[in-house]
């Protein structure tokens, strides 16, 4: 059973607590502004990477999304990232968009898809940014349900199944969007929306300032 944490998502008090148990290669569950995550230090040959996918029942073919400290990250970790979704993110970061971009050669292969491809979001919840300024890595995360199952917005729909096998739970109540993030193809000349979310394309290309 994991240990338990309560915290508000704006309150960063328990950081250093989540951060350490990262730095052990622990998996944690944590409250970001979508909905609720299962994530590890996205380290080269971590093992609590390997271990979400066998907690959440999910493919290993399906790489997980990084989630990253501010919009500069996008070309840390992203490469040959066009100019419209870097001006997109310095808009629409943070907040619940994900861009997929080319990986650079920064991030080890087992964090990239079979298209060389990687997921990168900036969550407007200043716990789980402390959390990733504190331990030097993105967090590989996912949400926090078994394959098949509904994304858990609020604490008391986390799975018996997922609270059983992480190291650390932080109990942040409701997550304030409650969805899960808009996912954009930015390996492009124009956004192409890989799934609908609270962020719409127009959205996107104003952001990015695309007419």
């Amino acid at each position: 059973m994991a240990r338990l944490f309560r915290s508000a998502l704006a309150d960063t008090s328990v950081a250093s607590q989540v951060a350490e148990e990262l730095d052990r290669d622990g998996v944690v569950v944590m409250p970001t502004d979508s909905v609720y995550g299962i994530g590890a230090a996205a380290r080269r040959g971590n093992p609590g990477h390997e271990r979400i996918f066998a907690i959440k029942g999910r493919s290993r073919s399906q790489t997980l999304p990084l989630l990253v400290g501010g919009p500069e990250d996008l070309r840390l970790y992203g490469a040959e990232v066009p100019e419209w979704a870097c001006r997109a993110a310095c808009v629409l970061w943070p907040g619940a968009i994900t861009f997929v971009v080319r990986a650079s050669s920064r991030l080890a292969d087992e964090y990239k898809a079979a298209d060389g491809t990687v997921a990168l979001r900036v969550p407007d919840a200043p716990l789980v940014r402390a959390v990733i300024e504190k331990q030097g890595f993105p967090l590989a995360m996912t949400s926090a349900n078994t394959h098949g199952s509904p994304s858990p917005a609020n604490f008391e729909e986390l799975e018996e199944a997922i609270l059983d096998k992480v190291d650390v739970a932080v109990d942040g109540g409701r997550c304030p969007v409650g969805v899960a993030s808009t996912i954009v193809d930015a390996t492009g000349a124009v956004p192409r929306i890989l799934r609908e979310g609270v962020i719409k394309r127009d959205d996107i290309c104003a952001a990015g300032n695309l007419r």
